[in-house]
C-alpha cells in the first residue's frame, strides 16, 4: 500500500512546476551558506590571489549581485509567460489531457529552477555584503560563484528558446506520448498479481469459482468518486490470502468510479465486515485525471484525441491524423508481441485468489482505431493508412483473437469508407488496401 501511495506522491510532485524549482531554491541557499563560510574562514589574500576570482570591493560586489538578481526575476518572467503560453496552445490545439505531458516536462522546471535559485542565491549573498571600513566584508568566493550561476543561466536560457520552439511541434508531442506507451506496455505486460496461470490452467482456474459465487458474493463499495489511478496489487492478495478470500476486480485502472458504485465481490461473504471493505478501499488509489502508471489506455487516447481533433473541420489537417496512425500501430506491433496476463491470480499455496481481467490486444485496438475511423471516413488518405497500419501489425499477431480483432477492423473501415467517399477511383485504392490488409491477415 505503502509503494502504491508513494508512487501516486511522486506522480504528483513530478507533475507540478513548484518541486523541482522549490529543490534548487533551497539547494542555493545552502549553496550561499558554504561559500559565505569558507570565505569568512579563509584569508582575503588566498581568495584574491586567484585569477579567475572576483576581487573588487563592496560597492562593485553590491552592484554586480544587484545586476544579477534583477535580471533573473526578469528572465524568470518571461520564462514563466512562454511556458504558459506553450500550455495554452497545447490545451486548444492538442487537447487538454497533454497538459499533464508539459507539466512533466523536467527541463522546464530546471529551467524555471536555475533562474529563481540564481536570484536567491543573489539576495543572500548580497545581504553579507559590509562596506564599513573597520568591519568591511566582501564575500569573494560567493561572489565568483554568483557570477557563474549567472553565466550558466544564460546558457539555460537559450536552451529554454530552443526546447520550447521544439516541445510545441506536433512530431515531438506525438513522439512523446507514443515513448510513454511504450514504456507502459513493457511496465504491465505481463502484469503479476500472485503467480500466473498458464494457459492449460484456464479451465481448472474455471472450475475453481464457486458455482454460486456471481449470487452469493458480496459486493465492496468504493468511499469516494474518481478515476482509479493504481490498484496495489500485493495489498490485494496480501488480503484475500490472510482472510482466505476469493476476489473479482470489477474495476481496472483508468475507469471512473462513482462514490457507492461496486469495484470487487467478496467470496465468501460471511467473512466481509467494515474494517474488511476500508482494507480493500485502500487498495484503489483515486484521482481527479487519469495516469498511464497502470492504464495503458491512457496515452493511446491521447493520440487518439491529437488524430480526431486534426480531422475535426475547423484544422482539416489528415497529415497529423496520419502520424498518430503511425504511432498506434507501432505501439499495437508492440503489445500483439506481449504475453496478456491471465485473469486468474494465485497465491503461494496454489489457491485461486483474484480475479482481474485485464485490457487485451482487442481493447486496446478499439481505443486506438474506432473514433479516428469514425472521425476519419471520409478522408481517402486517413482510410488508407489505417488498412495499412492493419496490414503492417498483422505480422506481429500470434494469437488467433488479435487477428479476428484485426479482420474486424478492416471490415469496418472497408464499410465506412463504402458511405463516405464518393469517387470511385479513390475507393478502389481503398479496397486494394483492403485487399492487401486481409491478405497480410491470412498470411499470419
Amino acid at each position: 500500500m505503502k509503494y502504491a501511495k508513494l508512487a501516486k506522491l511522486w506522480d504528483s510532485l513530478h507533475s507540478s512546476f513548484w518541486f523541482v524549482p522549490t529543490l534548487m531554491v533551497l539547494l542555493a541557499i545552502a549553496l550561499s551558506f558554504i561559500t559565505i563560510g569558507i570565505d569568512q574562514s579563509q584569508e582575503a589574500t588566498l581568495i584574491e590571489n586567484i585569477g579567475w576570482a572576483y576581487s573588487l570591493g563592496p560597492n562593485g560586489s553590491r552592484a554586480i549581485l544587484s545586476a544579477i538578481a534583477g535580471s533573473m526575476v526578469t528572465v524568470a518572467t518571461t520564462a514563466f509567460s512562454i511556458t504558459i503560453v506553450a500550455l495554452q496552445l497545447a490545451s486548444s490545439q492538442f487537447g487538454p489531457r497533454l497538459l499533464r505531458n508539459f507539466m512533466q516536462d523536467t527541463g522546464n522546471q530546471i529551467v524555471l529552477g536555475t533562474f529563481i535559485s540564481t536570484f536567491v542565491y543573489s539576495l543572500m549573498v548580497l545581504r553579507t555584503i559590509n562596506g564599513v571600513d573597520k568591519d568591511e566584508f566582501v564575500p569573494h568566493l560567493a561572489v565568483t560563484i554568483g557570477l557563474g550561476l549567472a553565466i550558466a543561466s544564460v546558457g539555460v536560457l537559450i536552451y529554454f528558446i530552443h526546447h520550447s520552439a521544439s516541445s510545441i511541434q506536433v512530431e515531438q508531442i506525438i513522439k512523446q506520448v507514443g515513448d510513454d506507451l511504450d514504456v507502459a506496455i513493457d511496465r504491465l505486460f505481463p502484469e503479476r498479481i500472485g503467480r500466473n496461470t498458464s494457459k492449460h490452467r484456464e479451465e481448472e482456474s474455471l472450475a475453481a469459482i464457486p458455482a454460486d459465487f456471481d449470487r452469493v458474493a458480496c459486493p465492496i463499495k468504493t468511499i469516494a468518486s474518481g478515476y482509479i489511478q493504481t490498484i496495489n496489487d500485493n495489498q490485494l492478495m496480501q488480503i484475500a490470502t490472510e482472510n482466505n478470500l476469493l476476489l473479482r476486480i470489477q474495476q481496472r485502472p483508468g475507469r471512473f468510479v462513482v462514490k457507492g458504485s461496486e469495484i470487487v465481490r467478496v467470496f465468501p461473504e460471511e467473512k466481509v465486515n467494515k474494517k474488511l471493505a476500508v482494507q480493500i478501499n485502500e487498495a484503489f488509489i483515486l484521482g481527479s485525471q487519469r495516469t498511464e502508471q497502470q492504464d495503458v489506455e491512457f496515452p493511446i487516447d491521447q493520440l487518439v484525441e491529437i488524430a480526431v481533433r486534426a480531422l475535426s473541420p475547423g484544422i482539416n489537417d489528415p497529415f497529423t491524423a496520419i502520424r498518430c496512425i503511425d504511432q498506434l500501430s507501432a505501439a499495437l506491433c508492440h503489445l500483439a508481441q506481449r504475453e496478456i496476463p491471465s485473469p486468474y491470480r494465485y497465491d503461494d499455496h496454489n489457491q485461486l485468489r483474484i480475479i482481474a481481467e485485464p485490457i487485451s490486444f482487442a481493447d486496446a485496438t478499439d481505443a486506438a482505431f474506432n473514433q479516428i475511423r469514425q472521425y476519419g471516413k471520409s478522408s481517402v488518405a486517413v482510410t488508407m493508412r489505417l488498412l495499412e497500419a492493419i496490414a503492417a501489425i498483422a505480422p506481429f499477431t500470434h494469437r488467433i483473437p488479435d487477428r479476428t480483432t484485426l479482420q474486424r477492423h478492416a471490415d469496418m473501415i472497408e464499410r465506412g469508407s463504402q458511405e463516405g467517399i464518393a469517387e470511385e477511383l479513390d475507393y478502389k485504392n481503398v479496397k486494394e488496401r483492403y485487399l492487401a490488409a486481409v491478405k497480410a491477415i491470412g498470411q499470419v
